[in-house]
Formats: structure tokens, C-alpha cells, sequence
């Protein structure tokens, strides 16, 4: 039985993980395919509680979410100030807390510079890196030209498209993940200095060439990547609850399995990139897209997520900071399982956490 000490008390002070049929499991996320669990805390004078199915999500019963979590890790996150967030940090964990604007998106640009300086003919290296934030794109090409920096042997790697009508989205539509990464960085960049158009890496709705790309000897120096709503990295949105997965979510092993693909988009995805892309016109957004797995993130040397407040909100943001730091990795919250890579950095811009205060609008 494992029981992680808890800085904050309260919910994650001690567990113990008890199936239905009584056996207790070893393992601090409880959740195995066709045994049915419910995470409760207990303290030592308490009698372990019995564990029952999880609860359907609040948002799209026919989903995963972070709404299927119990109560009290919501609680605990809703409770997380952006000091006790901080020392959160542990080893293969650091969280980062930036004080302005212009120092988050330029220590976000400047993973980029960092990366590509280590590169070279004989031992090429990359980045890959979202659209969402992007405010970083224009400042890379800026760094690039004024530093004179030749990025002829470096590479990049989109992290995920938009998949319309049996492909990917080309890059001639508004939306183009695509579109935005070469129109905001690359073609900026002078003609002396950029990289080749083969070392542009963009997933397509045939994902073989793509996954062969992370195989060809270019070393991932690191993944950037936002959060989202649902509470996912690139589109590994939580899976439809049907099937296999009906009672519980896959467990953290079977999902890290998953390669770039194509995936459903959770409903709290779409309506986000609506309002974040579309001025709210949810019909605008696809219902589908091309993901970077998490088998392509486990082979970058860092992972780095980067949020300033645009994209996920403030319980959000506190959610997956505390899940990754206490080592409580849930397929119903994908960001989560960033808790078994080994080098993960948090990057939040301090005014963009907010509250999880009641307040009426």
C-alpha cells in the first residue's frame, strides 16, 4: 500500500485502493480495465471505505473528463494557491512562474533557440511545438534572424492538425495548424538561416511518414505544448465512455501506447477552439484531428507546457499541477500522465491563474 504525504492535507493525505471484490491495489491510480474503484481519503482511525463505479461526466455522459475524478481531488485543486503550485515541484517535475507577458512568451521562444543551437549535420535536433499559445511563433523568428543563427541542420514538429473530409486540413484553410506555423515563424525566418522544407515535420491524416520522422535519428530536445479545457496536451482528449471503456477509463499504461492518429474531439474541446479560434461559431470547428501521441512524447528529452491563462482556466491549471505532482496519472485526465515522464516543466504566467472564488458574472 502506498501512501504519499501530502503537503496540503486534506484529500491526499493517505489512500488505500480497494476494488469491489476487496483486493487492494499497489498502485497509486486505482483504475483497472473490468474492476470498478472510487478514491476516498481515510486517516488511520477510519475503517478504508468501500469503492464504487465512477460517476458519469458532468459534462457529456458519454465521455471521459476530468468530471469523473471524486470530489476530493477537485477539492484540493480548487484549494491550490500559486504558491503552494510552486512547491508542488519535485524531481522530473519543476513548476515555473513567470511575473509579465513578455518574459513567459520570450522564455517560451527562446526552447526554441536553445534547442536548434544544439543541433548540428552529424547530430540534428528538434523541437516540436503547438499552436496554442503562438504569440512565442513571431518572437522564434525574430531571435533566429537577429542572432544570425543558421537552423540548417534543426528540425521541428507540428504536434497536431485538424482532420476534415478523410485528411488533414491543407494548409490553405483558415484553420491550418499548418497555415499558422509557417505564416508566424518559419516564414519569417531569412532564407539564409531557415531550415529546409524536409525538416518540417506536419502530421497528416496518413500518420506513417510522420511517426517515421521520430525514428530517423533527430533527437527531441523538447515538446511544448498548452493545455486545454478538457485538460489535454496536443488532441489526446479523454475517450468516449462505450465499449472496454465503459466503466472505467483506459489505464495510464494502455493509453501511453497510443501513437499519433486520428481522434475524436471531446465536446469540451470543440466549443474551446470555437472560442478561441472561431468568435464562439462552434460549427466552424472540426470534430476531428491528427494527434501526436504520447508514444512520440515519451521520446522527447522534455516535455514543457506552457499556460498563461488564454486556454484553460484557473481550476484547470491547478488540476493537472497537482495530479502530475502527487504522481496521479487518469486517462480521464490526459495531462495527467505526464506524471510518469521523467522531465516535465510547468510554465504559468502568475496573473493568468486566477481563482476558483465564487463569483457571480
Amino acid at each position: 500500500m502506498r501512501r504519499p504525504e501530502n503537503q496540503l492535507g486534506g484529500a491526499f493525505q493517505s489512500y488505500v485502493l480497494r476494488a469491489e471484490d476487496g483486493s487492494r491495489s499497489g498502485a497509486l491510480n486505482p483504475f483497472r480495465p473490468g474492476v470498478n474503484f472510487l478514491l476516498k481519503p481515510f486517516r488511520r482511525s477510519q475503517t478504508p471505505p468501500t469503492f464504487m463505479p465512477r460517476k458519469l461526466s458532468s459534462i457529456a455522459a458519454d465521455w471521459w473528463d476530468y468530471t469523473t475524478l471524486d470530489d476530493d481531488i477537485i477539492q484540493d485543486a480548487a484549494a491550490l494557491t500559486p504558491e503552494k503550485m510552486v512547491k508542488l515541484s519535485r524531481p522530473g517535475f519543476r513548476v515555473v512562474m513567470y511575473e509579465t507577458l513578455e518574459d513567459f512568451y520570450l522564455a517560451e521562444a527562446l526552447e526554441y533557440i536553445t534547442a536548434w543551437k544544439q543541433s548540428s549535420a552529424d547530430n540534428p535536433v528538434g523541437i516540436c511545438g503547438p499552436i496554442g499559445p503562438t504569440e512565442q511563433l513571431p518572437l522564434v523568428a525574430r531571435l533566429v534572424n537577429d542572432l544570425g543563427l543558421s537552423i540548417k541542420s534543426a528540425h521541428f514538429w507540428g504536434m497536431d492538425e485538424w482532420f476534415l473530409d478523410g485528411k488533414e486540413a491543407p494548409p490553405t484553410h483558415p484553420l491550418s495548424f499548418e497555415k499558422a506555423d509557417r505564416e508566424m515563424c518559419f516564414k519569417r525566418i531569412r532564407k539564409d538561416l531557415v531550415m529546409p522544407d524536409a525538416n518540417l515535420h506536419f502530421p497528416k491524416g496518413n500518420t506513417t511518414a510522420y511517426r517515421k520522422t521520430w525514428d530517423a535519428g533527430v533527437r527531441c530536445a523538447v515538446m511544448q505544448g498548452g493545455q486545454g479545457d478538457v485538460k489535454h496536451w496536443a488532441f489526446n482528449d479523454p475517450p468516449r465512455r462505450k465499449g472496454k471503456y465503459k466503466s472505467n477509463p483506459p489505464s495510464p499504461a494502455e493509453y501511453r501506447k497510443l501513437t499519433t492518429r486520428v481522434v475524436d474531439l471531446h465536446p469540451l474541446t470543440i466549443a474551446q477552439n470555437a472560442r478561441t479560434s472561431g468568435g464562439g461559431n462552434i460549427s466552424l470547428i472540426p470534430t476531428q484531428a491528427i494527434s501526436v501521441g504520447p508514444v512520440e512524447t515519451w521520446q522527447a528529452e522534455k516535455v514543457s507546457i506552457w499556460q498563461a491563462g488564454m486556454h484553460d482556466n484557473p481550476f484547470g491549471q491547478r488540476l493537472t499541477c497537482l495530479m502530475i505532482a502527487k504522481k496521479f496519472p487518469d486517462a480521464a485526465v490526459p495531462m495527467s500522465l505526464l506524471a510518469d515522464h521523467p522531465n516535465v516543466q510547468f510554465n504559468y504566467y502568475r496573473k493568468g491563474i486566477g481563482t476558483c472564488d465564487v463569483e457571480m458574472h
